[in-house]
């Protein structure tokens, strides 16, 4: 399976913006997907978990109440819909998909190239 994320840009403190990941390949729909962030120098940290029937799903703190993540299972494709954005959401965003419910991100073998998202105050 092969996973390309989009949706990247720059926005200003309090807007919004929708990423994708979309999946190709031998794709299956019972895949945990999980978006992560990364600001350089610093780890990689789970933003939100998404299980394959969407009946779980995980928020990092600090986002919840204003990230929302979903998937449409026939378009093989997850949404990661970021609203009332904040600087400390600037990042570079990439999806995973894995096997195994985990925020960890040595646990996903299938990573998106990533976009980056950058909040401007």
């Amino acid at each position: 399976v092969q996973l390309q994320a989009s949706g990247g840009g720059l926005v200003q403190a309090g807007g919004s913006l929708s990423l994708s990941c979309a999946a190709s390949g031998r794709t299956s729909s019972t895949n945990i997907v999980a978006w992560f962030r990364q600001v350089p120098g610093n780890e990689r940290d789970c933003v939100a978990l998404i299980s394959g029937d969407s009946g779980s799903i995980y928020y990092l703190d600090s986002v919840k109440g204003r990230f929302t993540i979903s998937r449409d299972n026939a378009k093989n494709t997850v949404y990661l819909q970021m609203n009332s954005l904040k600087d400390e959401d600037t990042a570079v965003y990439y999806c995973a998909a894995g096997r195994y419910w985990s925020s960890n991100p040595s646990h996903y073998t299938v990573w998106g190239q990533g976009t980056l998202v950058t909040v401007s105050s």
